[in-house]
């Protein structure tokens, strides 16, 4: 007897008819002799939803009463699946975060699952029955329902595998598995059949919206197995692996993009020990990611231009604060531009594939891309552009590298 998990997105459950679709597929891997445990998202647009109902109350929401607002969305699907497997003659119940419980940091809106109990799932599982487990919330050590951050009920789904010590991960979502880039923009994207966890580690971070990255990274860390399947097709998806077992012969192994992107360049800072830390110290205190980063130094040494990205909506905050650190970091002017995108190729065989940036470069050269800003690993190379462009971009780069 095998003990699996099986995660639900929002559009898996998006509906009545999609809830009693997915509780058809509980019943057959539970008549398949497996111990079941099941994660469910929202049903899709619930979330978003709560989200603008908190806005209307206030801009600056309270944290620990918005994780309160947007976890009722869990609530509502896992007692409807529940509800519908119990209908097809199987023995099931729903838990929230709270009741079983999943244990988190107090860091409301994005927690880090530190313990989940197991006892009286597993109790509950061992003689039958299938357990429906609330994704995306938690409970801190305060008492406090605490949410894991947009995506977060895939973190609930790896987290389970890893807790439970399940045989597998299953991951049902409304596409048929991992795709070489989004559909939507390239109707010439395809499946990735294996695709290992670096890479779609990657993938998810900068742009892919498959999986959430910190779920990956924990499938990762724990060398948990994960299948990404579609909850409307028999197709076999895709499973993401360790490195090792995947066939590096094929260079490039999906393209993703991000839009929304910004720009700052703070021209003319004084060249010396220190003064990167003075640019991004009061941007980090105050919550804003900074993405790619560029140094240029003057050829006397003496000045050098600081410029990096961060998402369109932190702009405006941005530069209030480089403003307010003027006399600190001592700059002559500030520029900055907005409507940008991030393309990236990602693909563990480039570490042995010489000519790859080459080969990017020149194919957006050819379809008269400027570049504005490169940042690189040893396995994925990512280039700012005008937003505008990003489709342009990733149909020439899906075609020139052989996804097509």
């Amino acid at each position: 007897m095998k003990r699996i998990v099986i995660k639900f997105g929002g559009t898996s459950v998006g509906s009545i008819k999609k809830i009693i679709n997915a509780a058809k597929i509980i019943k057959k891997r539970h008549e398949e002799n497996n111990e079941v445990i099941v994660v469910v998202s929202a049903m899709s647009g619930t979330t978003d939803d709560l989200i603008n109902r908190s806005r209307q109350v206030s801009d600056s929401f309270n944290k620990t009463e918005l994780d309160v607002l947007m976890s009722s969305g869990e609530q509502i699907s896992s007692s409807l699946l529940a509800g519908a497997i119990i209908e097809l003659g199987i023995k099931a119940r729903s838990w929230l975060g709270w009741q079983i419980p999943i244990l988190t940091n107090d860091n409301h809106a994005s927690s880090q699952i530190m313990q989940i109990k197991t006892d009286e799932i597993l109790n509950f599982i061992s003689q039958k029955g299938v357990a429906v487990i609330a994704g995306f919330q938690g409970v801190s050590k305060e008492n406090r329902i605490t949410t894991l951050g947009r995506g977060g009920s895939d973190l609930s789904a790896v987290a389970i595998a890893k807790f439970f010590q399940t045989d597998s991960c299953e991951i049902y979502t409304d596409v048929e598995g991992i795709l070489t880039t989004d559909p939507s923009i390239n109707k010439n994207a395809k499946k990735i059949d294996k695709i290992s966890y670096e890479e779609m580690l990657e993938m998810s971070s900068l742009g892919a919206k498959v999986m959430q990255p910190s779920a990956v990274q924990t499938a990762m860390t724990n060398n948990i197995s994960v299948h990404v399947r579609s909850t409307f097709s028999r197709k076999s998806g895709t499973k993401i692996i360790s490195e090792s077992d995947i066939d590096n012969r094929r260079v490039v192994t999906g393209i993703a993009y991000s839009k929304k992107n910004a720009k700052v360049s703070i021209v003319g800072v004084v060249d010396k020990p220190g003064v990167a830390a003075d640019v991004f110290e009061p941007i980090g205190k105050n919550n804003i990611n900074i993405d790619m980063v560029i140094q240029n130094t003057s050829l006397d040494g003496k000045k050098a231009n600081i410029t990096f990205t961060i998402k369109q909506e932190d702009l405006k905050k941005t530069l209030s604060i480089i403003e307010k650190n003027k006399k600190k970091i001592n700059y002559n002017k500030v520029t900055h531009d907005d409507k940008l995108a991030k393309v990236s190729i990602i693909g563990a065989g480039m570490i042995a594939s010489p000519g790859v940036t080459y080969k990017m470069f020149r194919c957006l050269a050819d379809e008269k891309i400027n570049i504005l800003a490169i940042s690189t690993s040893e396995i994925k190379i990512s280039v700012l552009i005008r937003e505008a462009l990003t489709q342009k971009a990733v149909k020439a780069l899906h075609k020139v590298f052989g996804l097509n």
